[in-house]
This record gives structure tokens, sequence and C-alpha cells, in this order.
């Protein structure tokens, strides 16, 4: 997998790179460093000396952060007010020496927010990434006060009541314009409820470099990858060069799905796409006559296809199940989605099958999927989605996605990667069946299995998000739309 990718830690890794780095002979003075990048970057935000500027400064290490940033953008002139809801003698030694040289340069605390004073900039040190109870009190209604004030918010590390590890709000949290964030990126930001309450996330390393410090498990999701799924094409190809796709879904009703999932599939590049019906067979899809259409349970005996998918529009029939354990037990690549997982999910027979296939396995639930294959709740799964997108790849011996605002990809190796892209316009029928056909098609033509989810994953994303800076959704939004904007993002990729 490449390494150029940006990593992301759990919070008990970046507590462990802050102890190796504490620990040397003469280390470096991490609060002044994050302090003063606070102080910079907010000076970015708020332009000419004088603007005003409140700082809220929590009871521990974040507070040390603030009152660094409060003394230096009182020095650059601007207009500073300081709230801070901790006790001085409970702080660290280092955010009670932050708060005595804001003292000593002239400056006060308040214990709430004066009245009547328009602030420009309000700059968030409640709480960092160790909070891990929800908020409430003075701080509740400090976050509260924060977000519908219409003040530009820059939260310190993570936004406070912003679970570092999950995404989860802890009661409320602050929903920030920008989010200055230290060492490494926090998985939290990026998944679930993350990229709501962060804005933009903004890294800096406080000049400690990672690579001698951490090996770390986690990586978000580049566009870079799209470039590196494939090989170029050469001029001496053929159709059976660019790999069969083998597509089984649509039930009475539910054609559509293997339609969608079928043409996504064709236009990302593969030679050949066969679609296999649980419905009675139209002859052909009018609208793409390039799919070859056939009875769900002939699909299989069709030779030489690289990859199949299962699950869009498959429904529950006798007829579903069968053609899903014929797939399971055969050696192409398999991506798993929908109808497909909820059967699975249903007979453990079926799960014994799946972890035991040696050809390369796919997964693409939802979380309520998720939730049925490991026998638990919806809620438990988005608690903590990496844990869970983990646990399904151990069980299950396949690489897989969990789909949602952040979606977590999870491989055998024990990496797992956050996906950026996409927006609120994904949420309407047909998406998931695009994303399978996209991730099928790029396996057949020769993709490595992993890239090929991480890349398809992305790419479904990147899609829907271009459309939608060319003013086509988010409301509207359709999956051909996405399908047709995937391919013109891969051919741009490959050029």
């Amino acid at each position: 997998m490449p390494k150029a990718l940006t990593p992301v830690f759990l919070a008990r890794e970046i507590r462990d790179i802050e102890q190796t780095v504490l620990s040397q002979p003469s280390p470096p003075p991490l609060m002044a460093r994050a302090g003063i990048a606070v102080a910079e970057f907010a000076r970015v935000l708020l332009g000419d000396r004088g603007k005003r500027v409140l700082l809220l400064a929590g009871p521990g290490n974040n507070g040390g952060d603030a009152f660094v940033a409060a003394r230096q953008l009182k020095q650059w002139w601007y207009d500073v007010t300081v709230v801070f809801t901790g006790s001085e003698t409970k702080l660290s030694y280092e955010a009670r020496a932050a708060l005595q040289d804001w003292r000593a340069a002239g400056g006060n605390l308040h214990e709430s927010t004066p009245a009547k004073v328009d602030w420009h900039l309000i700059v968030d040190g409640l709480f960092g990434i160790g909070l891990e109870r929800p908020l409430e009190g003075k701080h509740a209604d400090l976050v509260n006060w924060s977000n519908v004030s219409g003040i530009p918010i820059l939260a310190i590390d993570i936004p406070s009541g912003l679970h570092a590890d999950n995404g989860r709000v802890l009661g409320c949290a602050v929903r920030a314009r920008h989010t200055l964030t230290f060492i490494g990126l926090k998985a939290g930001l990026f998944t679930l409820d993350g990229p709501d309450c962060a804005g933009e996330v903004h890294l800096e390393s406080l000049s400690i470099d990672l690579p001698d410090l951490a090996e770390p498990r986690g990586w978000r999701i580049e566009s870079a990858l799209i470039a590196n799924v494939l090989p170029p094409r050469r001029r001496n190809s053929h159709k059976g060069t660019f790999g069969n796709v083998g597509i089984i879904g649509g039930a009475p009703g539910m054609v559509g799905a293997a339609l969608l999932a079928g043409r996504a599939a064709l236009k990302l590049g593969a030679g050949r796409v066969y679609v296999g019906l649980i419905a009675d067979s139209p002859e052909v899809d009018v609208n793409q006559p390039e799919l070859m259409i056939r009875p769900a349970q002939d699909l299989l005996k069709i030779e030489g296809l690289d990859c199949v998918a299962v699950g869009p529009g498959l429904g529950d029939s006798p007829a579903a199940q069968n053609a899903l354990v014929a797939a399971l037990d055969q050696h192409a690549a398999l991506v798993l989605d929908a109808d497909a997982l909820n059967l699975i999910a249903a007979q453990p027979k079926l799960q014994k099958r799946l972890a035991a296939r040696t050809g390369a396995s796919i997964l693409t639930p939802h979380p309520a999927e998720a939730a049925r294959l490991l026998a638990t709740t919806t809620d438990q799964i988005q608690h903590d989605r990496i844990a869970a997108a983990r646990a399904l790849c151990s069980r299950f011996n396949a690489a897989l996605v969990l789909k949602g605002n952040g979606s977590v990809c999870a491989l055998k190796n024990g990496d797992w990667y956050l996906n950026t892209s996409g927006n609120p316009g994904m949420a309407t029928a047909g998406m998931g069946d695009v994303l399978t056909g996209i991730i099928a098609s790029l396996t057949a033509q020769g993709g490595n299995p992993d890239l090929a989810l991480l890349a398809g994953v992305h790419l479904h994303g990147l899609a829907a998000d271009q459309l939608v800076a060319a003013g086509i959704g988010p409301a509207g939004l359709t999956a051909s739309e996405v399908t047709d904007a995937g391919r013109k993002i891969l051919n741009e990729a490959h050029a």
C-alpha cells in the first residue's frame, strides 16, 4: 500500500508519542509550540490587529495551550478575553506556568463570557483528546453558547465534546469552522460526527518527526490512490484484457439495483459485464445494451469471471440464497453487499463459508448491515466505527468498507483507512449499488483487491463532490450521475 498517505492516530497512540518526546533528556516545549501555532493561525483568521478574540480555556492542557495563545495574541495587539473553567491548583505544571505568564503579561481571567461583547473569533481550548464523559454544566453551556453565537470558532487540537477516536458527540460538542490539530491527525475528526464538528482540519506537527516515533496502522485515503489502482492501458489490448465482472441481484421490484451496479462496472472500465437477475430477465437493458443479462442461476456457469458482486437488490428468496452459496464457493474475487450480507448474517453456515474462502472477499456494509453481521445494534457499531470495521474484517476474513460519514475501510493485515470524500447528496437510493460496481470493476481489471476497495470508495465520494461543486446536487443527486462522474475522474487520473 502506498505510504505517501497521511497517517491517522488513535488517542492512545498520540499520548504514547507525546510521552516518548517528553521523556527525552531535553524535551521540547510542546505546549509553547502548540499555543504559538494557535496564535499564528488565529492571526491569519482575524486579520488586522485590534480585533476581539475570546479564548475558552479548560481545566487541562488544552487550557494551557489557550493561555499561551492568549498571551501571544495580546502581544500582537489583539483585544483578548480569556474564560477559564478550571482550577489553577489542579493544572499541570506547564499549564499553570502558562497561566502565570498570561497574568504577568497583564491578562485577566473570567469565569463566564462577559455580556455585550462582539468577538470576531472564538478559540476553543476547553477539552482535548482525553475526554470520555459527556459535557455538562458550565462546559455544556459554553459550548452551546459558542455554537449559536454565529462567531467563527477555531478549535485547539479537537473540538471540545468530540470523542477523539470515534467521532461521537459526548453530550454536546463545539462546531468549529477550523480545527488546528497537533502532532498527527485524530481519527474522530474524520468519521461519524467529526466532519460536522471539526470544519476544516489543519495539521501542525510541532516539529515532531513521526516516522522516527510511530508505526501507524491508520491512514487517510487520498486521491493519489486512484492513479495507482490500475496499470496503464496498452494499445495492444482487447476486451478480455480488462476483466470480466458478474453482478448477481435484481429480485422482482429491485432489478434497477443490479443494473446500476452493472452499469457502474462497465463505465469504470471492465471489459465485459454480466448481470444475473433473480427476477425474470429482460433480454436487454435498453439504457445500457452493452450489459449481458442472464438468469442468476446461469451467471456462475460463465467461465473466466474475474470478480463477482452479489447483493444489489438480491432479496432473500431460495433462488437468492442458492446464488449466494454458489458464489461463496467459487474462487474469483467476491464483493458482497446489501441482501447478500443480510443472508450471511442470518445463517451461521454461510458465515463459516465466507470466512473459509481463499479468494479475495470484499464486504460493503452500512451500519445496520454491520450490526446484523456482528449480532449487535446499529448504535454499538456507530459507537466505535473503527473497532467495528476491524472486528468484521477479522471475523469474516475479508477486506471491507463500513459506509457512512467518514467511511472506514479495514484490511486483513490490521490496517484501517478513513475516507474523507463524499457529501450528503449521496444519501439516496442506488449509491451503494454503484459503489459495489466500481469496486468490482477495478478488481476485475487487475487492481489489487485491497487497493481497488480503497480507491473505489474514495473515487465514489470524489465523483459526488465534483458534481456538487459543479452545481449538480446535493439535493437531487443521483447514483447514475455519480457513475458518469467517476468514469471521468478515473480516466483523468490515468491520462
